[in-house]
């Protein structure tokens, strides 16, 4: 995997100060570059909830945290974001890695699919990507998703600018790789 470059210099270019969450295979290699990083501090946490926490605690002290998580993870962490992050007003973007729509566009199926039974129990569909963006709606989170990678940094830099003008968190869902 190659490292992403022009997400590192959004990054930066951001004024992000820490980058808290848990890599996949998206999202390695951003933890792998971040890790010698001059002026991102990189927090790993156990749980996408605990990642959430430690962002708001951050961004409560006067950081500006950005939370990288897989969308498996967001669907984990919804009281964490409900209680904590959106409770407080917390201005904290996400970059949601998207597993899931890949598999989804290969089926020839959008996550606008109506959720039934029959849709939910297909062998040939990974129900995180359908559930995602519904999920987010529902707790009241802007977002936008971004299916190809030359446009994957800008796309985080909104839901940065976003979560920034709107105080309250974002997420930029990423279901492609990092450049």
């Amino acid at each position: 995997m190659s490292c992403p470059t022009e997400t590192l210099r959004a990054l930066a270019a951001a004024r992000i100060t820490h980058v808290v969450g848990i890599p996949d295979n998206t999202s390695a290699p951003l933890f792998d570059a971040l890790g010698d990083h001059p002026s991102i501090t990189l927090v790993t946490a156990t749980r996408e909830g605990e990642a959430i926490a430690v962002a708001a605690g951050l961004w409560l002290g006067g950081a500006a945290p950005l939370i990288v998580i897989q969308n498996t993870g967001l669907l984990e962490s919804g009281d964490s974001l409900r209680g904590t992050a959106s409770r407080m007003g917390a201005a904290v973007p996400m970059l949601i890695t998207g597993r899931g729509y890949a598999k989804m566009a290969k089926a020839g199926i959008t996550p606008d699919e109506p959720r039934t039974r029959a849709f939910l129990t297909r062998p040939d569909v990974d129900t995180t990507a359908p559930l995602t963006e519904p999920t987010l709606d529902a707790w009241g989170i802007p977002f936008e998703r971004c299916e190809e990678e030359e446009y994957a940094a800008a796309t985080i830099l909104r839901a940065i600018e976003s979560a920034r003008t709107e105080e309250r968190p974002t997420a930029a869902i990423i279901a492609c790789p990092l450049n």
